[in-house]
Parts: structure tokens; C-alpha cells; sequence
């Protein structure tokens, strides 16, 4: 159901970001330092290729554009770099851009047509950066009110334009990213009809109790529906097509850090319990299916009398389950991050993930739908 790889160790140490190519024969990492590492992976094994090392502080987001095969960094020391392949020597060459923010930038993403990408940042504002043929370099326009606090999650929405994007103010909000000199006007959406740049389309709280930091926020493929996870253990799903409905689930679970759509209904959300939880949005409820993370079940020990009261003496207990310290799941520690490897978010059919443990994992929802028994609908 899932293959597991350490790629950080020697020490181990935590992955902070990854993303994968088009033909997913190379991904590129940053093992929670200034570096970016980009491995071959061929046959189940990963092979260190090249390492990127222009950023002088912790790189917090990497995505790579599928078509133009360009790779976005951005990182602590308040920088985004592009970087693209020399085709001769086979290098990576980066290209400066021009972000404008006083605060370190916490996660970029590339615009579903690879034009344009967005960053977000402490400074309390999203940068949409675009390229300026005529200065030859990458450039930027803010999106600042009513950010209140450091922006720590976006989404493109599917025509271009919208963006979602997650705080750390207890709120997940819709802006326009609609660029004059890149986009063609866009069509009416459910989330609005006039999209100006910077406009607000919609803003969501989280929970009733006072909420949490919004860790992460998805679209789905048709750009209907929008999910975003909470620091108070909240799931909400707002349905864009029925008059923007908000359906809420606060789970008792830890924690979620990250969360994406694998069908039109059900989604993914990983966090601080170390197992990916398959969600569904069906109505008006947001329903727990299961994790995706199921360990065998061990076979039962016979202990002898001495032993338990030798237990009994020790650890003050003779119950094996409560002596048990191995942690059961395939990450040893939180997971920080989801990405679909193979398929869509119409019909994602392997995840990947990465942890605090400096593991990635490859998940087959095809063999997990089998063993579990879950509809993945």
C-alpha cells in the first residue's frame, strides 16, 4: 500500500518541501535547510542528481511547472529564485525574482497555465509574480487587504485568476490574482463574477471556539468546491456552486498540516498524527472515511507468569499494548506535506508524502481502496 524512503540521513533530518516533475522521474526537496536537492528516481530508488544552493536561509517552498519544466524556490532570507535547465551543460541556472517583501516568504505556487506563480509571506501580503519581458526579469504585484497576518498556504483556482490562500489571522480567504498584461479577461465564476486584482471574492473563518492558523487550503479540479484545514483540528469544505455552503468538522484528531483533493467528493489530510485521513464532503457533512495507513495486526505473545509479575514490579503494568513504544505508522512524525503523483485531483490514483522524520512515502489508493474496503468516491 505504501513505499517508503529516507532520503534525509546521516543526520536525519526533517524534509520541509518537495515537488515532483511531469513524468515523475525527478523530484527536488529541501531537507529543512537553505539547500534544494534534486533526485533521479528510477526502478524504486532515488539518486542524487544536483544541488541548489543560492538561497542563504531555510527554503520553504518549491514547486515545479510540468510544461516549461521550471522549478520556483522560495525560502527565510525573503527570496524566490527560477530556475531553468541548461540544456548544453545540464545545470540549473536561477533567476532573481523581485518579490518586494520585508519578511521571510512561506509558500509559492505556480498558476495552473505556468504564466505567473504567487507567494506568500510574512509581511502579511501575496506576491503574484510575472514575467516583464521588456526588464527581462520576474516581478511582482501584492495582494494586501485584509490580510492581517503571515500567509502560510495558497491555491490556484483552475481559470488562472482566483487564488485561495490560508494565515495564520484564524481565516482562509478568495482573491483575484488577475494580471492585465498576462490573463484574457475571465469568464463569471461561482465565487464572483468581477475580478479586479487584489479583489476579495470571499473570506471564511475557522472553528467557533476562537479557531485556528489555517495550515493549508485546496481547490478541487473544477474549482468548485474549497477545503482548508485549521490548527484546532478543524476540516471545513466550502461548496462554491451552492451558494458558497460551509460545512465544518471538528475532528479529535491532532492537528492537520496539509490536505488536497483526490475526487470530486473526497480528500486527504495529513498532520500531526503521522497517517493521511481520507475525508468526504457529501451534502452538507463532512464525513471521516478512514486512514489511509493501516498496520498488520501482530500476532499475540504468550507471557508467562514471572514475566508479568516481573512487568508488574518494573513498569507497573502486566498489559503488553500499554508497554508497547514502537510507533505503528509508516511516518515516524508529522507529516508537513501532500502532493498527488500519479493522476489528478479528479481522480489522484498515488500520493506522495513527506515528513519530519525525513521520509517520503508513496501511497496506492488503488491497493488501499482494495485492503480497506473504502469508497474513494
Amino acid at each position: 500500500m505504501a513505499s517508503k524512503f529516507q532520503l534525509v540521513q546521516n543526520p536525519i533530518k526533517p524534509v520541509g518541501c518537495h515537488s515532483w516533475n511531469k513524468d515523475r522521474s525527478k523530484i527536488a526537496i529541501s531537507p529543512n535547510d537553505h539547500v534544494v536537492e534534486i533526485y533521479n528516481y528510477r526502478d524504486g530508488q532515488f539518486t542524487l542528481e544536483a544541488t541548489l544552493n543560492e538561497h542563504g536561509q531555510r527554503v520553504t517552498g518549491i514547486d515545479w511547472a510540468p510544461t516549461t519544466n521550471q522549478l520556483v524556490t522560495c525560502a527565510e532570507d525573503r527570496n524566490a529564485y527560477v530556475w531553468t535547465i541548461d540544456a548544453k551543460t545540464g545545470t540549473w541556472k536561477p533567476t532573481l525574482v523581485i518579490l518586494r517583501i520585508n519578511r521571510a516568504a512561506t509558500c509559492v505556487k505556480w498558476s495552473p497555465n505556468e504564466d505567473k506563480f504567487a507567494v506568500g509571506s510574512g509581511s502579511r501580503l501575496i506576491s503574484i509574480c510575472y514575467f516583464d519581458e521588456e526588464n527581462d526579469w520576474w516581478v511582482s504585484k501584492h495582494i494586501k487587504k485584509p490580510i492581517r497576518s503571515t500567509v502560510l498556504s495558497i491555491d490556484w483556482h483552475p481559470n488562472n485568476v482566483l487564488i485561495a490562500a490560508g494565515s495564520s489571522d484564524f481565516t482562509c480567504r478568495v482573491f483575484s490574482g488577475y494580471v492585465k498584461t498576462v490573463d484574457p479577461k475571465p469568464p463569471a465564476t461561482c465565487w464572483g463574477k468581477k475580478m479586479p486584482f487584489g479583489n476579495m471574492m470571499a473570506e471564511f473563518a475557522t472553528g467557533s471556539g476562537g479557531g485556528g492558523w489555517v495550515h493549508d487550503v485546496s481547490f478541487t479540479d473544477d474549482g468548485e468546491k474549497l477545503v482548508f484545514v485549521a490548527h484546532d483540528s478543524s476540516v471545513t469544505v466550502v461548496d462554491g456552486a451552492n451558494e458558497m455552503a460551509v460545512s465544518r468538522s471538528a475532528v479529535p484528531m491532532l492537528p492537520f498540516r496539509c490536505v488536497s483533493w483526490v475526487t470530486q467528493n473526497s480528500f486527504v489530510a495529513c498532520g500531526h498524527d503521522n497517517v493521511p485521513m481520507l475525508f468526504e464532503h457529501k451534502g452538507a457533512d463532512v464525513k471521516f472515511i478512514g486512514p489511509l495507513d493501516i498496520p498488520p495486526a501482530k500476532k499475540e505473545v504468550k507471557v508467562s507468569a514471572m514475566d508479568k509479575f516481573r512487568n508488574l514490579d518494573s513498569k507497573g503494568t502486566a498489559d503488553s499494548k500499554k508497554m508497547e513504544t514502537a510507533i505503528q505508522s509508516t511516518h515516524q512524525n508529522s507529516i508537513s506535506e501532500i502532493s498527488i503523483h500519479t493522476g489528478s485531483k479528479a481522480a489522484a490514483a498515488v500520493l506522495t508524502t513527506i515528513g519530519v522524520d525525513g521520509k517520503i512515502v508513496i501511497w496506492d489508493l488503488a491497493k488501499i481502496k482494495a485492503s480497506t474496503g473504502y469508497a474513494i468516491a
